[in-house]
């Protein structure tokens, strides 16, 4: 697979769907994958795991063309993921059995899948996490829209902070984010550094959210083509 220059490619996956995958995914995981595999509790939760780690390998092994039991993967001190000596950047989310990735040429990325609440949104919750201009964004709305803009709004802000790459050392409440159903999705401002908002895309990823799940991507760049993808493969591709 190759991406065109300004190209973003975003794959969505059922992990669930995908457990009968289990025996062949497993094998090109590396040593310290299989020990983190073995720390999970839940059997359900160890086979998402590795379904959702080998599945990522696949993939990723599709633009770099190396076998993927040969990937390497090398993270920052915030822990962002990348390939060793590979320009190819990607990010990785998960929620229960669903999984989304993106990657691009190079450029920084992160994308987020979240479950939508199902308990009522509280004003200490939303203060906790969110700008003075969201608070006020999310209860302006019917309250029956709330949760669903809540986890909006949450799955935009982890992108951003996924592909700015410094973790929650990112102030959550230090930019705005759009979060209303009548808006596009869009990184409005930044108060640490005047000006990058112009800097990115935020991008929601409709084939990876129903009415129970937000996803969203962020990347900086302004001209990009977005292509959405489901990875669903049997075990000859896996192998292949």
């Amino acid at each position: 697979m190759t991406l065109a220059e300004h190209e973003v490619h975003v794959w969505s996956a059922s992990l669930d769907g995908q457990l009968g995958l289990y025996p062949y995914l497993a094998t090109l995981l590396s040593h310290d994958e299989r020990l983190r595999a073995a720390r999970f509790r839940s059997p359900l939760h160890e086979r998402r795991y590795v379904v959702g780690r080998g599945l990522l390998r696949v993939l990723l092994s599709r633009y770099v063309d190396r076998p993927a039991c040969e990937l390497i993967f090398a993270y920052n001190e915030f822990g962002k993921p990348s390939l060793d000596k590979e320009a190819l950047a990607f990010n990785v989310s998960h929620t229960g059995g669903r999984m989304l990735m993106g990657v691009t040429p190079g450029f920084d990325i992160g994308v987020d899948v979240e479950a939508v609440r199902s308990e009522p949104v509280t004003d200490g919750v939303a203060e906790h996490f969110f700008s003075v201009r969201e608070v006020k964004d999310l209860f302006d709305l019917p309250e029956g829209l709330r949760p669903s803009a809540f986890c909006t709004c949450w799955a935009r802000k982890e992108a951003f902070i996924k592909g700015h790459g410094e973790g929650l050392s990112l102030p959550l409440q230090d930019f705005d984010v759009t979060l209303t159903p009548d808006v596009a999705p869009a990184l409005l401002n930044t108060r640490f550094a005047v000006g990058e908002a112009r800097e990115w895309t935020l991008h929601d990823v409709p084939s990876a959210a129903d009415a129970a799940h937000a996803a969203a991507l962020a990347v900086r760049a302004r001209e990009v083509r977005i292509v959405e993808r489901t990875a669903h493969f049997s075990p000859s591709e896996v192998n292949a």
